[in-house]
């Protein structure tokens, strides 16, 4: 399949002027990735209801016929974008800027001549079935690299200079020489470069850096919650949810402290009393809060190892509190 070739651009002077050839890196990427699911929806759509005939059966065909459909429609779009803003001055009717959204008008309205009967029934185009399929479909030519991303990528350049009527997404400027062109493209905002960040492969433009930067999986940052570590932007969400020392916690004996986990030693070293108080109100149902208050002081006075300490949550610090009880009453330990 032949791929369409774009405007070299208006005469002055003796030959044509040459076009810078950079646009958005990213722009054209998203309308590449709008072709699979459109091209996707037009075979289900094409072949619904024939017992004969599946989606994968048509796809070369129509994607040939798609992709002439929609260059065409962008070929003629500002001029007669233009012509229709003159034409509707006095209405409020005016044509979309934006690439995407005029690249989806035009898969729509090709779809919409390739539906058979079923395909034109409302019911089906708003079926979680028939989103399904294309999903489906979607996936298996991804697959089967039926329509590479590159493939599309060089078709979505094309179509994203034809509409692009306010050249937000690509470079408008022209030269007379290549010597001016080269010049300029060593200088042009739309000139792709490479993301710096080790592992990712992006190419973005110039004008995009910082704000792809500011979202890259791959940039490395200091931790979130300011533990030690500086790790990957997409590792930082696990990271500070299952090990992170500063991950925040609350009291595992009930009381309402919350405090950073690498705390939780030092937190149940400074309120020993007060969770040993909780736990022999459990162990002594019917003791008093004097008589409790001065046994905790015992307990930690005849702790001589430190174990009461050491205990992380309810269960080990009972665990020790009997087995001190038993030892302070002479009794073999549980």
């Amino acid at each position: 399949m032949d791929l369409p070739v774009a405007d070299p651009g208006t005469e002055r002077g003796e030959g044509p002027l040459l076009q810078c050839p950079y646009c958005d890196s990213e722009a054209m990427h998203k309308l590449a990735q709008l072709l699979l699911p459109g091209l996707a929806a037009v075979c289900v759509d094409s072949t619904t209801g024939d017992l004969f005939r599946k989606p994968s059966v048509v796809a070369v065909e129509l994607r040939k016929e798609m992709v002439d459909y929609i260059t065409q429609r962008s070929d003629t779009f500002i001029a007669d974008a233009l012509i229709e803003s003159e034409a509707n001055q006095e209405t409020e009717n005016e044509m979309p800027e934006d690439p995407f959204e005029i690249v989806s008008i035009f898969m729509d309205d090709f779809s919409s001549t390739k539906r058979n009967i079923i395909g034109h029934v409302s019911g089906w185009l708003l079926s979680d079935s028939r989103e399904d399929k294309i999903d489906d479909f979607v996936q298996e030519m991804e697959m089967t690299r039926f329509w590479p991303l590159d493939r599309r990528e060089a078709i979505a350049e094309v179509l994203l200079k034809n509409v692009d009527l306010k050249t937000k997404f690509h470079c408008p400027e022209k030269y007379e020489n290549e010597e001016r062109l080269a010049d300029h493209k060593q200088q042009c905002s739309f000139r792709p470069v490479t993301c710096p960040n080790d592992g990712c492969r992006a190419k973005v433009s110039v004008r995009c850096m910082e704000d792809h930067d500011a979202a890259c999986p791959f940039k490395v940052l200091q931790c979130e919650q300011n533990c030690e570590k500086r790790l990957l932007r997409r590792d930082m969400d696990r990271h500070c949810v299952t090990i992170c020392s500063m991950r925040p916690m609350k009291c595992p004996f009930g009381c309402d402290s919350s405090f950073p986990e690498r705390d939780l030693e030092k937190h149940c070293l400074e309120f020993l009393q007060e969770h040993l108080l909780k736990v022999l109100k459990v162990i002594h149902k019917k003791g008093h809060s004097e008589e409790l208050k001065e046994l905790a002081q015992k307990l930690e006075k005849y702790d001589e190892h430190g174990k009461l300490a050491k205990a992380r949550d309810a269960r080990p610090l009972t665990n020790v509190v009997k087995d001190l009880e038993a030892k302070m009453k002479g009794e073999p330990s549980s």
